[in-house]
Parts: C-alpha cells; structure tokens; sequence
C-alpha cells in the first residue's frame, strides 16, 4: 500500500471484480445482508444463480447499479475540483499537529483570514485533519486546499482504517451504512475521552459541500440544496473528505453553531430518516428506536423527512409518543414532512406536528 492509494483510488475509478455470495458482497460493500437481500428481492441490483438456486453478484455490477440508478439513496456525483490545488502537502500522521500545517499553508499561499469563508474553510480543514490524526491509524495524510475568487475547499486524504468502519468497531454497528447514519446525530464518537464528536457534524453543517469518502461509500452533504445521500466511492483504504463553500459567502461559523446551540451547549440536533435505511419507507418500531439510539444526549430534536414517502403507525408512535414519554424535557420535531407523512403524523398525534418542506403548509 502507497501513500497515494486513497486519492488515487479516487481518481482512477477501479473496481472490484469478481462473482460472489451475498455475505461476501456485503462485506465488500459494507451494506448488510439484509439491505442487500432487500435490494434483490425488488431488482434494484443484478444477480446470477447457482444451479442450486443461490444467489450470486458481481461486485462490479452491483457498484455500477448502486452508482447509476436513479434511487435518490445512491449516486452522488463527486465534486472534487478538477483545477489544480492552490497548495498541498503530505504528512507523516505520527506527530502532526492540525494549527501547525493550517499556519504553513497561510504562509506559504499568503491567504488571508478576514472573509467569514475563510473561517469555515479553517474550521472544516482543521477538523477534519484531526480525524485522521487522532482516529484514523493512518501512516500519512495529504492535505489539499484550493484558494480561488468564486469557492474556498479543502482535501483531507489518509492511508488509515477507514472512517465508517472505524465507527461500525467502535460502536458495535450492522454495518457502514449505519456509521454514516449516526454521523449525521453528532456527539457520535469513539473516544469520548478525548472528542466531542461535533467535529464531522458541524463541518457538515458548515461547508456548502460536504463528501467523505471510505470503505467504498461516499457520504455527500448538500447544503445548497438541503439534501443528503449516500453513494458508492471508489475509496476502500483510507479516508478521503472534501469541502467546499462559496468564497463570498456571508455566512459565519457562529451562526452555524447557534443553529444547534442553546447558551453554547450543542443540545440541538437534526438526523435524517432516509439515511437510516434503503429505501424511502419507514414503517417498524425497530426503524424508528434505530433512528432515536443516542439523542438522549439531545434535548431538541428535528428529524429530517425530506425525501422519505411514507411512514407507518407503528414507526410514529415510537418516535413522537414512546421515546419522548420514556425521556421527559426532549423535544421531537418532524420537518420536511410531505402529505402522507404529515397526515400519518397527524392521525397518530393531532396537533401541530413540525415543518413542511417550502411550499406547503
């Protein structure tokens, strides 16, 4: 393994080959047995039988469905800039201090710190540089940073564990595909000792591109657009996370964090549902107690319905009467909701239920 294994996994697109069974698949994708036997059962992935009657994949094809569907879950699109860096570095891991490389980048490029986007680019380059220093097992980490007069973004690459299953370990998770659903809680981390885990959290919230990269899956935060998803990546040995947000951009890192805050304590949070599972329907009391594991921490809570289609009695009831009576002082949310999800809310709970999306009322 070279230092330039995950960026050039990345930039080279290579592919897994091979006809497998469904466990193997699963690891190689790091999407459990049960999403993936979901996928199949509904043909939303390619397979092949054995003259026993079991199923087998191509992983190549599988990443080829996953990536060019139409299914809102997969297939983001990359956006790392094709212009050449403004300034880059790599790192030995061992010994690195996160200010320490931000200041040799000031000094080498002589970019200035006054625009509130210079701000969030530090926030979100020092962050996430310390992810890999302190999280990551990485021998070395690459640092990009591209300074032009329309957008301000920032590469952090290593050759460590990976980010999702490093958090799937660390907090005893089905699978990867669950690690970046709790990413999007915050206060999710594996060393409590040490981290907050707000880093990732608020780094999303901040840049207007948001990407992370790891163990073939690509976590993709679009603030522009108010929307996430979750996509196949190229990017199975170490990390790679990339952000970028608008050079002129007025908004501050102050008005971010008083979004989530409440007398500077990050009590708020905003998980969305459709990242909790394959699929844009919500309907168990399991989905629902998935989605609440950990917002104990939280004591305002906006679950995030954009993007899902319907949900069931079953998965209401958990969400906006058993878990708050079970944890008095939280407040629950729902936003985003479309008709059938609000009607549904509302036929288990009248009442003012939470937010629409623009346009609705």
């Amino acid at each position: 393994m070279t230092p330039d294994e995950p960026l050039a996994a990345v930039e080279s697109g290579a592919e897994l080959p091979g006809n497998v069974r469904i466990g193997r698949l699963a690891a190689e994708l790091g999407i459990s047995i049960r999403v993936l036997r979901r996928m199949a059962d509904a043909e939303r992935i390619p397979f092949t039988r054995t003259p026993g009657g079991h199923r087998t994949f191509y992983v190549d094809a599988v990443r080829s469905a996953l990536s060019g569907g139409s299914d809102s879950t997969f297939g983001a699109i990359p956006v790392l800039p094709s212009a050449t860096p403004s300034w880059s570095r790599r790192y030995r891991t061992d010994g690195l201090a996160e200010h320490l490389a931000w200041r040799e980048m000031l000094a080498d490029t002589g970019f200035e710190e006054a625009a509130p986007a210079a701000s969030i680019l530090r926030y979100g380059f020092t962050e996430m540089l310390n992810n890999a220093i302190d999280h990551s097992g990485a021998s070395s980490t690459e640092v990009r940073v591209w300074l032009g007069p329309d957008m301000l973004a920032f590469l952090v690459a290593d050759d460590g564990d990976g980010a999702f299953a490093h958090l799937r370990r660390g907090l005893g998770l089905a699978d990867d595909l669950e690690a970046i659903s709790e990413l999007t809680k915050g206060k999710r981390t594996t060393w409590k000792e040490r981290h907050t885990g707000e880093g990732i959290f608020f780094t999303s919230k901040q840049v207007d591109i948001f990407q992370l990269s790891s163990n073939w899956l690509r976590w993709t935060v679009d603030n522009v657009r108010q929307d996430q998803a979750v996509g196949r990546s190229n990017v199975h040995i170490g990390t790679v996370v990339y952000g970028q947000v608008d050079a002129r951009t007025t908004r501050s890192t102050r008005e971010v964090f008083e979004q989530f805050s409440e007398d500077f304590e990050f009590v708020r949070t905003r998980p969305v549902v459709k990242l909790f599972e394959f699929g844009l329907r919500f309907v168990s009391r399991s989905e629902a107690r998935r989605l609440l594991d950990g917002l104990e921490a939280f004591s305002d809570i906006d679950v995030d319905f954009n993007g899902v289609e319907d949900v069931g009695q079953g998965f209401v009831d958990e969400l906006l009467r058993v878990w708050p009576a079970d944890h008095p002082g939280k407040r629950i949310t729902p936003i985003n909701m479309n008709d059938a999800v609000e009607f549904m809310v509302r036929r288990g709970l009248p009442g003012p239920v939470g937010r629409s999306p623009a346009g609705k009322t």
